[in-house]
């Protein structure tokens, strides 16, 4: 009996010490994000102070070389967005069908070795898959749509959704097999076939992993850095087209995105200069854009849950 009351407590002892460990490490990551945040705002503040925020969010002029320089970040927001958001339009249907196929359709061996197969393809380093794309899907671009090159913004959605593709499969594929195997038998017993039981039933069960599966795409598109630096151009002209006098999105120009420029100036910039410090104003809202789409997200995930 003592043995049994000493080893009862020792189990807790180690329960309150994971316990312990666990919310330390949750709190040194808070603290390391808030030291990430201070960072960029005490680097960013130099050019905040002398341009302002709102000639970063609006301006639409970037020369920080130039005699008269600006830093206007309007274009370079509009483009990571504009191919962010172009590079779900593909991925999120497909990755939704090939993860319901996986997990509810496809027998044993198929599902043994598609998984592995489109979870090697999230490895591939980014800089791989921009030469790919500079070399094969670039020519191939320029001579469908008659261009002069194929540097384009439509270039940089289809690699970018080719690498988002990955994420959303293995996310969404991981909250269908995990919706209760009796929602589907219930389902079948009231006399649902399997296609309607999936589309009725378990798909609106997993609809917050599916949706954290698509805002994790999401925010893998708009860090993105090498692979646009290679093939979407870089150009700082405002990627839009006219049609019936309503401006849209211009995917055959080519734009520059945020992480890019980032990329592109960080090297040569000299240190402490007004332009060093507007690189970091650039990293401040890129890391202001990521923050709050998590928040949505885990607002989402949230009211759901309550829901459900």
């Amino acid at each position: 009996m003592k043995s049994v009351h000493h080893g009862f407590h020792w189990t807790a002892a180690k329960d309150r010490l994971i316990a312990v460990l666990l919310l330390l490490v949750a709190l040194l990551t808070v603290v390391f994000l808030m030291l990430i945040l201070g960072f960029l705002i005490t680097r960013s503040f130099p050019a905040l102070k002398e341009v302002g925020l709102w000639e970063f969010l609006a301006g639409s002029r970037w020369m920080p070389s130039s005699r008269t320089p600006g830093y206007g970040a309007s274009r370079m927001i509009y483009g990571s967005f504009m191919v962010a958001a172009g590079a779900l339009a593909l991925p999120v249907p497909w990755g939704l069908a090939i993860a319901i196929y996986i997990s509810e359709l496809a027998p044993k061996p198929v599902r043994e070795v598609l998984k592995p197969a489109l979870e090697t393809l999230a490895i591939f380093p980014s800089v791989v898959l921009g030469f790919v794309g500079l070399v094969l899907l670039a020519p191939w671009i320029a001579r469908v749509f008659d261009l002069a090159h194929g540097l384009t913004a439509l270039t940089g959605v289809i690699m970018l959704s080719i690498m988002a593709l990955p994420t959303i499969v293995s996310i969404a594929e991981d909250a269908i097999g995990s919706v209760p195997q009796e929602y589907r038998e219930a389902s079948y017993a009231l006399g649902a076939n399997k296609m309607e039981t999936i589309l009725q039933v378990v798909i609106p069960a997993a609809r917050s992993g599916i949706t954290a599966s698509i805002m994790l795409g999401f925010g893998r598109a708009i860090g993105e850095t090498m692979t646009l630096l290679m093939v979407a151009g870089n150009a700082l002209s405002l990627p839009v087209t006219r049609v019936w006098g309503v401006p849209i999105p211009d995917f055959l120009r080519s734009v520059r995105t945020l992480t890019a420029t980032i990329a592109i100036e960080g090297l040569d910039v000299p240190w402490g200069s007004l332009h060093y410090h507007a690189l970091f104003v650039i990293g401040t809202i890129l890391f202001t854009f990521t923050f709050v789409i998590n928040l949505l997200t885990d607002w989402v995930l949230h009211r759901w849950r309550v829901e459900d």
